[in-house]
């Protein structure tokens, strides 16, 4: 009798990897973690290290994730068009989209330097949204700028007319350091498009600072004593790309269970299905939940079950706050290891997408995070412990970009013979959808 191809599920603990710092006896917070869930999985199945592009290369959530469901960074379309398509704002495809949110500047001879962030600019909604309101819209040079609210201090700026992508970016992410101007990237390909689009830009700022600095409700902070709203920080811009479905990609009918914006356009890009849910204060009752959710689910081949828990705490600078995180998504994955101790078609996978560091001044750091695959007849290789140093004495070594999407379709018994050719498209997992021989007539 025929076996079934296994269902695939693949956690994965946003920014999990880390540092090793005094304050955890020169650990990890993955290594001081309580985790018996994920020790217990990595037990039972084979071990490695993962990288989504080239180690120490520091990634961004959105391009970690394109990266490893087996894309080309030649074909990303931007997290600003992501986030676009996840908040579901309407554009067209030629327009630019780009990550905005307000920030603070100080100015020292006449150069402004980012003094209070993204996350530091709070307020109440109607003021932040009397703020955004203000700055948009704005036409220069043939450009005309579009400012959407999508969050508590979160916009797309949408760019119309014969604009590019190309330009680089004024936030830069770190007090203290002087705002960008807006330049065309080097030998890029719409140069006079990029061009026009940068100049555009660097005045569309400087506007929005001489609107917000006189704007009433800035004038009220600066009474309250609280950091004023007086530049808009833009990055990461991008445009729509026709992208190759997942299910085109890798004969799998994928879903996609996580919060946020991002995740839902990377998701409707690809042709994923989406279930969005939203995080509470209880990160071992969210974890539970959508892995429930994802093992009974019956309609989909692989299912991508999302947290970003790991990597927000880290971003608080608190590596004890971040081993209490991991040791409550720990606590939420009873059933999974029950599952995979019971069940004959699953094949379990748990991973990060980036290492976060708790104390450092990048935002993401570039060392590779343990990965875990477990279920069916997968190597066991005697590794007792999930974290960054046993991993590498498992079976699986180190996995780079789509190789972690090949080696499950592997063990899930999915894959297809290289060279092997059934109707017209070749790919990396067996298909029945060819067309059967007939006899010709005649």
């Amino acid at each position: 009798m025929e076996q079934e191809p296994r269902k695939i599920i693949l956690l994965l603990l946003d920014g999990l990897g880390d540092r090793s710092y005094p304050a955890l006896d020169h650990r990890t917070p993955l290594q001081s973690a309580q985790t018996p869930n994920l020790d217990r999985l990595a037990h039972m199945g084979s071990n490695g290290l993962f990288h989504a592009s080239l180690m120490g290369q520091c990634l961004p959530s959105e391009t970690a994730h394109y990266l490893l469901f087996g894309y080309a960074l030649e074909t990303f379309p931007g997290r600003g068009l992501l986030e676009a398509v996840g908040a579901g704002l309407r554009f067209d495809d030629q327009d630019v989209l780009c990550l905005a949110h307000l920030c603070n500047v100080v100015f020292q001879e006449g150069i402004p330097l980012l003094a209070y962030g993204r996350k530091e600019i709070k307020g109440n909604p109607d003021e932040l949204e009397a703020l955004y309101g203000a700055i948009t819209p704005y036409e220069a040079g043939g450009v005309r700028f579009t400012l959407e609210k999508t969050g508590p201090n979160d916009g797309i700026l949408i760019l119309r007319g014969m604009v590019s992508p190309h330009i680089s970016d004024s936030d830069p992410m770190i007090r203290g350091c002087p705002m960008a101007r807006v330049l065309p990237m080097d030998h890029n390909p719409e140069p006079d498009e990029a061009r026009l689009t940068a100049h555009a830009l660097n005045e569309y700022l400087t506007w929005c600072h001489v609107k917000l600095v006189e704007h009433p409700d800035n004038l009220a902070r600066r009474e309250r004593n609280v950091p004023q709203a007086n530049f808009l920080a833009t990055q990461r811009c991008g445009r729509s790309i026709v992208q190759v479905p997942f299910y085109r990609r890798w004969g799998l009918r994928a879903m996609l269970i996580a919060s946020g914006h991002m995740y839902a356009g990377l998701a409707l890009e690809l042709g994923i299905t989406l279930f969005r849910v939203e995080d509470s204060p209880d990160p071992e009752g969210d974890i539970r939940e959508r892995l429930s959710m994802a093992l009974n689910d019956r309609g989909h081949d692989f299912i991508h079950v999302h947290t970003k828990v790991p990597d927000e705490v880290a971003h608080r600078g608190d590596p004890e706050g971040k081993r209490a995180a991991i040791q409550a998504l720990d606590r939420g994955l009873n059933e999974l290891v029950d599952a995979v101790t019971r069940r004959k078609d699953l094949i379990v996978a748990v991973t990060g997408d980036h290492s976060t560091p708790s104390v450092s001044p990048l935002i993401h750091s570039g060392e590779a995070v343990p990965v875990l695959i477990v279920g069916g007849d997968t190597r066991r290789d005697g590794v007792e412990r999930f974290d960054e140093v046993c991993a590498l004495q498992g079976c699986l070594g180190p996995l780079r970009g789509s190789e972690l999407m090949l080696t499950l379709l592997n063990y899930a018994d999915r894959s297809n013979l290289l060279g092997h050719r059934l109707g017209q498209r070749e790919g990396p997992s067996f298909s029945k959808d060819y067309q059967p021989f007939r006899m010709e007539e005649g």
